[in-house]
């Protein structure tokens, strides 16, 4: 389905066909050993569903991948977890196109797995003639690039809808498209498997491309079963 013209949404990803160009955002890698030390005994099956996730949309040949920040979980050191699965993921994705890093707020150690596989880590990235513009969303940065685009891309907000039907309620991963001063803007949902992710009907945003006035104006894409997807109305006509 497009969300804009030239950009498509596949799964949790968006695709740009004629630039092969794929986004992914907030995969938090090592999330499952996060929670094993915090005492809650989650079996550790996320990893497993993500490289099945990953090969999938690499079957649309894509000359360029962007991971939209949050590679891994941990704020701190990098856990044995996080360096088994950020490398086999990366060694995945280099094997068959160009990988770009954008940095998040999670990933305040994450040059050490970027050295060694010769990765850049980047605050921003913009193509299409500077036209898109890729960032996670924890900060805005003040540059000109960022400033001239037309769309911005972001992550961060692990965005999520919750849909009733009768007194039955269940809450879906979705994308965004708003705007953000004289921008569109898309606002991505996280790859991570074992969260849904944070209800924009009912929770505080996270960061500071979204607030209370722009978040009832965005467009609803509801990512379903089979990651099918299904456009909604604006939130602020939304139960």
């Amino acid at each position: 389905m497009k969300i804009l013209p030239g950009i498509e949404i596949k799964g949790k990803s968006l695709w740009f066909p004629k630039k092969k160009i794929l986004i992914v955002a907030d995969l938090h890698l090592g999330y499952e050993e996060s929670l094993n030390e915090q005492g809650l005994l989650v079996p550790r099956l996320m990893f497993k569903q993500t490289k099945k996730e990953i090969k999938e949309l690499l079957k649309l040949k894509p000359r360029l991948i962007i991971i939209n920040g949050d590679l891994k979980h941990r704020f701190g050191k990098i856990s044995q977890q996080e360096w088994h699965e950020c490398f086999e993921i990366l060694d995945i994705l280099l094997k068959k196109c160009k990988v770009i890093l954008i940095k998040g707020n999670h990933d305040t150690i994450l040059e050490p797995i970027a050295k060694k596989k010769g990765l850049e880590i980047k605050d921003f990235y913009c193509f299409n003639k500077s036209n898109i513009c890729v960032t996670h969303g924890h900060k805005i940065f003040s540059n000109k690039k960022v400033h001239n685009s037309k769309v911005l891309i972001i992550g961060h907000e692990h965005p999520a809808i919750s849909i009733k039907e009768g007194i039955k309620s269940e809450k879906y991963k979705c994308f965004l498209l708003g705007r953000w001063k004289r921008k569109k803007m898309i606002v991505m949902p996280s790859f991570l498997t074992i969260s849904i992710g944070y209800d924009m009907k009912n929770e505080k945003p996270l960061g500071p491309y979204l607030n209370s006035r722009n978040i009832r104006n965005c467009e609803v894409f509801i990512v379903g079963e089979n990651n099918k997807i299904y456009r909604f109305e604006k939130i602020r006509n939304m139960k």
